[in-house]
């Protein structure tokens, strides 16, 4: 297969995916004969080429894929205006903190937010595809261990943990997250659940004390 074909073939399986498509997927559409480093010049090839429209390839943590350019969601919004989401501090708070320090448990979140952790916010990020449990502390209980998911990467556009927005450095695991962190992280997630982003005020304050938070 020459290398226009190759391109182009590529080109159209990236187009018609609906997902991001790994390298592995890619190298059986091209066939056995497309190596890793043929593949990776095609994938250059298509970026350049694809580096003055309205659309881009870009490389997620679970593989390849075509999306619009930032700068086209005000215009692309005009056909489907949405109402801003609102977030749920609660939610915005555990996701955070699993997102920062993890592999965590259920106690570390409660230790950091000063609250009980409904089980329901830890339902809903799973279910989400946005947290999974990856083990268990060996301590009494056996607590599992929550972490991040490369889908969760990928619907922040990043390929790794490290392009998350930064967090001012915090001397104990018992502070509470300050606002102005958390906001860095909600501005690149795209709350479109309702269930993830109940009406719930932005300003509640977190107790000095662990008591049950209420959904």
């Amino acid at each position: 297969m020459n290398t226009p074909d190759a391109q182009r073939i590529l080109e159209a399986a990236l187009l018609c995916a609906q997902q991001p498509m790994s390298e592995s997927d890619m190298r059986t559409v091209l066939g056995d004969d497309i190596d890793a480093t043929t593949l990776h010049h095609l994938l250059q090839a298509l970026t350049q080429e694809w580096s003055s429209r309205g659309v881009e390839l870009v490389c997620m943590a679970t593989g390849w894929r075509f999306q619009t350019r930032p700068e086209m969601r005000v215009h692309l919004d005009r056909l489907h205006p949405e109402k801003p989401p609102r977030y749920a501090r609660a939610t915005l708070e555990t996701l955070a903190i699993i997102a920062y320090r993890q592999p965590v448990t259920r106690g570390d979140i409660e230790d950091i937010r000063g609250v009980t952790v409904n089980s329901l916010t830890l339902k809903q990020l799973e279910e989400r595809g946005w947290i999974e449990v990856i083990g268990h502390r060996e301590t009494a209980g056996r607590p599992a261990l929550f972490a991040t998911t490369r889908h969760f990467l990928d619907d922040l556009g990043l390929q790794s943990l490290d392009q998350l927005p930064p967090l001012e450095e915090m001397s104990a695991i018992g502070e509470p997250l300050p606002s102005a962190d958390l906001s860095a992280l909600s501005g690149q997630l795209d709350w479109t659940d309702p269930q993830l982003a109940p009406d719930v005020p932005a300003d509640l304050p977190v107790p000095e004390s662990p008591q049950e938070e209420r959904s």
